[in-house]
């Protein structure tokens, strides 16, 4: 029902799919406007798209903001995206991982401070550079704060450990339990 219809040897692309597509490449250009400073230089923009995209970042008005956004949005419809939405996409992947792997570090922060000798040990058998002392004695510390009711420097450092130790060497899925 929403497919092209071919008529003519023309194309003939439905005015639901051409909204879609619109509002598809505003949020595209939403992204860029929001997006920091750092990740925007790395996209490949024409000069006139980044200096438009620039123009809306220093924009301070919310109505003059969403006209420049809209500006912005047309000039992505005048263009052939292919690349730049596939590096937007490459970087939301990313981000995407990152913070998957900082949940899981604090998944095993929280089981080894909840959790009995029995994760302990799991998680000393699947990372052998682990060390081992340290680890216990920020459990132990961590156990304490939390009993107490104190600011969890201890669970903070233990953090830290783990995610130093996941960069040299990914920590293990966690089972559940």
């Amino acid at each position: 029902m929403n497919d092209p219809k071919i008529e003519n040897n023309v194309l003939e692309i439905s005015k639901s799919q051409r909204k879609r597509e619109a509002h598809e490449l505003l949020d595209l250009g939403k992204k860029l406007i929001t997006m920091p400073e750092a990740r925007l230089k790395s996209l490949p923009l024409d000069d006139d798209l980044r200096q438009e995209v620039e123009f809306a970042r220093s924009i301070r008005s919310h109505g003059a903001r969403k006209r420049q956004m809209m500006t912005v949005g047309k000039m992505l419809r005048n263009r052939d995206n292919e690349t730049l939405m596939d590096a937007v996409n490459n970087i939301d992947q990313k981000n995407r991982q990152v913070h998957a792997r900082f949940h899981h570090i604090e998944a095993w922060r929280d089981r080894l401070i909840e959790g009995s000798d029995q994760e302990l040990s799991e998680l000393l058998e699947q990372t052998p550079g682990i060390n081992v002392q340290t680890l216990r004695q920020l459990i132990r510390n961590a156990k304490k704060e939390a009993k107490l009711g104190k600011p969890p420097a201890a669970a903070r450092k233990l953090f830290k450990l783990l995610r130093e130790t996941d960069e040299q060497n990914p920590l293990p899925p966690l089972l559940a339990g």
